[in-house]
């Protein structure tokens, strides 16, 4: 790998047409991978791979006057010092999140290339239009960033909330689910039975985050997202995996030795903390998943009681 010093006028400029080149491919597949859910955006991305097309064909023109047709192969992964790119182009469904991040630290990175090779250059011709070049590219730096101001169309934001909704708030409302109701009935199984708020908390502990670990894999080995939309797999593993064990660890805290006199203080709480949990899950099914208050809110309390119910009648027992 060579250095940027290194690099002949010549290879400079053939580095730079590379550079265009790969910039306009990679907004020409923004715009086609946001086309349908974001046409607004897409055509934003449309406009700035047209600017680096022009930028190509002028770099492409003042090297064949100054250097003949022989382009030599000069790549920015061989160059030291260029940040690699994660092709989050390739990804579908695409998100507009990445697709301005990436954007943005394209046009910042190509700005800081001809500021640097303009002042390097010897060739007036070459350091005038590289110099251009680079104020070019800092407005359009100004520009992909402005990308992540711009208001959505109804339409795209009412995309956004859809895709919000899939990829986050469904794996995570399941992880919740599951964190708040399963572990019910093994921590009150061992507060009845056992009457020790220590061991309550372990059987609490172990039941969160082992149910953590197998929802976040379920969750991630279930589909890739690529038909679905719902978005990279391993994200919403995290997502689900998290609100798993967060649901868990919430009403067994309470029983964490110390934290109050006696069991029955720590049983309290822990219900308490149960009832506000379910709140949380029929406030977030009514708010995103359109299910009426009296469903949203019968669902998750007759669910939580009858797992409190096992675990009563078992640590009982």
């Amino acid at each position: 790998m060579r250095s940027f010093e290194t690099l002949s006028e010549r290879e400079v400029l053939s580095l730079a047409i590379a550079l265009e080149e790969e910039d306009a491919k990679i907004y020409d597949n923004f715009a086609e991978g946001l086309r349908e859910s974001y046409p607004d955006q897409a055509a934003r991305f449309d406009e700035m791979r047209k600017d680096e097309v022009g930028h190509g064909q002028r770099l492409l023109q003042l090297y064949q006057t100054r250097f003949g047709e022989h382009l030599p192969l000069v790549r920015r992964e061989d160059i030291r010092g260029f940040i690699k790119r994660r092709p989050v182009w390739l990804e579908r469904p695409l998100s507009l999140k990445s697709a301005r991040k990436l954007a943005e630290l394209m046009e910042l990175e190509t700005e800081r290339f001809y500021d640097v090779s303009a002042r390097r250059a010897t060739d007036p011709g070459v350091r005038q239009l590289l110099g251009d070049l680079a104020a070019e590219e800092r407005h359009h730096a100004l520009a992909a960033a402005a990308l992540g101001q711009t208001r959505l169309s109804d339409a795209e934001a009412a995309h956004e909330r859809r895709r919000f909704a899939l990829q986050v708030i469904q794996p995570g409302l399941a992880g919740l689910m599951d964190g708040s109701v399963s572990t019910l009935a093994p921590l009150f199984a061992a507060c009845f039975a056992t009457k020790d708020s220590g061991k309550t908390f372990l059987v609490g502990l172990a039941a969160s985050i082992g149910a953590g670990i197998s929802m976040g894999f379920a969750e991630a080995l279930s589909d890739d997202g690529a038909l679905t939309g719902r978005g990279h797999p391993w994200k919403r593993g995290w997502v689900c995996g998290a609100m798993t064990a967060a649901g868990g660890l919430g009403h067994t805290l309470p029983f964490f030795p110390g934290l109050f006199p006696n069991i029955y203080s720590a049983t309290t709480v822990a219900i308490g903390v149960v009832c506000v949990e379910l709140g949380v899950i029929a406030w977030i099914r009514h708010k995103y998943m359109d299910t009426p208050w009296p469903s949203a809110t019968l669902q998750v309390v007759l669910g939580g009681a009858l797992v409190f119910m096992v675990g009563w009648l078992i640590g009982s027992s």
